[in-house]
């Protein structure tokens, strides 16, 4: 059986006449994890949009667990196994921390046709596990989200992520608005998954991070794949010379 839990074979996005994504070949195994990085514009949120079902592609093939996929939204990749940290965040601010968790995937006490009751006991005391596993520290998670810092709500929005992982997690730029402590929580969290084995991408400008985090890294340069390295056989000076086109041309084969 193949430990490849996601591929992607010339895998294209294109906006009119401009192409944001061009023939990405990309694999990701069993508990790898993998940064994506590149310049603002080269393709890497693109990239992600595609493999998450908030857009679809114009061309090329996404196998996620075994078997080719179109997701036509994001909550059908997440059914499927995709847990995601969108730089949106995409919470709802008016609502407190527990429904946030559970946002789609409510708890019930009883469900019977147009009456139901949500077990809001249920979802507040598994919130508080969640938020105890990863370290995220909410005063009081009954608070509006609008209330929170935005390093709060970055933090709910990544235990969520956490708390619910199955097949795959994707973060995207997690710790761009972050203080120290929060961003020193953050990575706590990914090395967490990394633990339990889930396998994660993970966007991101900060290349300390990514050599920290992940086992290889994936460069990105204008729509394309430009270098998939190990990360023990590389080094900062080499990354930042595939981001800014002194090396790499053709689109890489990733393995």
């Amino acid at each position: 059986m193949s430990d490849i839990i996601l591929e992607t074979r010339g895998l294209t996005k294109r906006y009119g006449g401009v192409h944001a994504l061009e023939d990405a070949n990309f694999i990701l195994r069993q508990g790898e994890h993998v940064a994506v990085v590149g310049d603002n514009g080269a393709g890497k949120s693109t990239f992600v949009r595609q493999v998450t079902g908030v857009e679809q592609k114009s061309g090329g093939q996404i196998f996620f667990d075994g078997q080719e996929v179109n997701h036509t939204g994001p909550l059908e990749a997440r059914e499927a196994g995709i847990e995601t940290v969108f730089q949106t965040l995409a919470l709802a601010d008016d609502l407190d921390v527990p429904s946030n968790l559970f946002l789609g995937r409510e708890l019930y006490k009883f469900r019977l046709g147009p009456f139901s009751w949500l077990d809001r006991k249920a979802m507040r005391d598994r919130t508080l596990e969640a938020l105890k596993t990863t370290a995220v520290k909410i005063p009081n998670v009954d608070n509006p989200i609008r209330n929170m810092s935005g390093g709060q709500r970055q933090c709910v929005s990544i235990a969520r992520t956490a708390a619910f992982a199955s097949k795959l997690v994707i973060m995207d730029e997690p710790t761009a608005a972050l203080g120290v402590q929060e961003t020193a929580q953050v990575e706590n969290i990914i090395r967490g998954l990394k633990d339990r084995g889930i396998p994660m991408i993970l966007i991101s400008h900060n290349l300390r991070q990514v050599f920290d985090l992940v086992d290889r890294i994936v460069v990105f340069r204008r729509g394309r794949i430009v270098a998939s390295l190990n990360k023990h056989e590389t080094d900062g000076n080499d990354i930042v010379s595939y981001i800014t086109g002194v090396k790499g041309g053709a689109d890489a084969a990733v393995a």
